[in-house]
């Protein structure tokens, strides 16, 4: 009962941070210097083309008439149609939305594939050659910006070694993941890298703790106890952390997208930013936010299970 109260709690929290996100979204894309109809015409349109696009955008009516008709479409789920594109949103976001998540998920299999058994074998190996090793290539992991491991990997492994495809997916389930496998670990890699830091630190604390001494006095069995007493307890405070970096994880796909050229939400977005396509901007944001929101929102539910004794 205390977790789903714990849960239900989140759940508001969440709903009032998308409220939010949606009109710092409206006030931020109205900040943005120049005109967009003058962006979408080019220097060549005349005040009355000029004119009748900022009747079909909207931008004729005062800001707070434009904001409220924002909320109520917003409320109905009509994200409006792209300016460049002269497609609605909502298929937009459809169609590019399933790679974003696709490459997001591979990034986190990637990582945590790395993250749990290096940071076990280091703790397990605590003050030892391997330790000291594993210790500094998360070292590394941390310290390279994601851009640049992005194009060293891009120009090492795929422009020059051919291994894989330079950019952009393919057809086909297998062609895919050979295809995403770079974007993916230049996500992954400063997230394994996060997370080895502290599943190690939290290991090596419950391995210290007392009722793991009492468990082996017990005489259980040695993958048991590591597998469902010690790793369980020290992947609490893994998974609190999991959950906020998976935040950055998106963003990050925001710029893996655009090294890449793939054809997701953030690169869709970056695109729209310089078009000043606003609908697209704003349904890609709030895409966005609701992404993560819904991956708090699940890190909480799996820390309750993991904890009972969660604060509600």
């Amino acid at each position: 009962m205390q977790a789903l109260l714990h849960i239900g709690r989140r759940a508001g929290q969440i709903a009032i941070t998308v409220l939010l996100v949606a009109v710092l979204t409206f006030a931020l894309m109205r900040l943005l210097p120049g005109d967009p109809a003058v962006v979408l015409l080019g220097d060549r349109a005349t005040e009355a083309t000029i004119a009748q696009l900022h009747r079909q955008m909207g931008l004729d009516q005062p800001i707070l008439v434009q904001f409220w008709r924002y909320l109520t479409h917003l409320a109905t789920l009509q994200l409006g149609d792209s300016l460049t594109m002269r497609i609605p949103v909502a298929s937009l976001l459809a169609e590019r939305l399933p790679v974003t998540l696709g490459l997001t998920g591979y990034a986190l299999v990637l990582a945590l594939l790395m993250a749990v058994p290096l940071s076990l074998i280091a703790a397990l190996r605590q003050g030892s050659a391997v330790d000291a090793l594993i210790q500094i290539a998360s070292q590394i992991g941390l310290s390279t910006p994601v851009f640049y491991l992005g194009l060293l990997l891009l120009i090492t492994f795929a422009a020059n070694l051919h291994w894989f495809p330079v950019g952009g997916i393919s057809d086909g389930l297998l062609a895919n993941i050979r295809a995403l496998f770079l974007p993916a670990f230049t996500l992954a890699l400063s997230l394994a890298a996060l997370l080895m830091r502290n599943l190690r630190a939290s290991l090596i604390e419950v391995l210290q703790a007392e009722f793991v001494a009492f468990a082996r006095a017990k005489g259980l069995p040695r993958s048991l106890l590591l597998f469902r007493h010690v790793l369980r307890n020290a992947l609490v405070s893994t998974l609190t952390l999991l959950g906020i970096r998976i935040s950055g994880l998106i963003g990050g796909a925001v710029i893996t997208e655009t090294v890449f050229a793939i054809p997701g939400v953030g690169r869709l977005m970056i695109d729209s930013i310089f078009a000043r396509d606003y609908a697209v901007v704003q349904g890609a944001l709030l895409v966005i936010a609701v992404m993560v929101s819904l991956v708090f929102l699940i890190t909480d539910a799996l820390g309750a299970m993991l904890d009972p004794w969660v604060d509600a």
